[in-house]
């Protein structure tokens, strides 16, 4: 066995051992997003006005990269064509999954809010988690 195969196995190992049970753990609320009392989430704000930040905004929670990578891996976005587990690596290493497809999915599903397709930092941050799983560099 190479050494790359035996690290990437312990990589995907890990991932799977402490990860297990975030995606199961999540729940939805109105808007089909995910509920700000979940531990995969982050919040962020947006103005209606930038004046008045705190009378007119909104608070919208989306899933954090990491958890989203290991929510597909988990088979979350089956219903969407998505393959789970060892099938779901294989396409990211065929590049039949991309970042972006990836984040697309997540939208259609009702999962992520359509602003984040442009958001560069949560692109890269999905870009980084398929790396981690699967052994890709995807360029920033």
């Amino acid at each position: 066995m190479k050494l790359t195969t035996l690290i990437n196995s312990t990589v995907i190992i890990a991932f799977l051992a402490l990860t297990s049970g975030i995606a199961s753990a999540q729940t939805t609320t109105n808007k089909n997003y995910m509920s700000a009392d979940a531990i995969s989430e982050k919040s962020i704000n947006t103005a209606v006005n930038a004046d008045a930040l705190g009378s007119n905004s909104t608070n919208i929670s989306y899933i954090k990269p990491f958890n989203l990578v290991n929510l597909a891996y988990q088979g979350g976005f089956k219903q969407q064509g998505v393959p789970s587990g060892g099938s779901f690596i294989f396409e990211v290493q065929r590049g039949n999954i991309t970042p972006e497809s990836l984040i697309k999915t997540a939208i259609n599903a009702h999962r992520l809010p359509a602003q984040l397709l442009n958001n560069k930092d949560y692109i890269s941050g999905v870009s980084s988690q398929l790396g981690i799983l699967t052994g890709i560099n995807y360029p920033v």
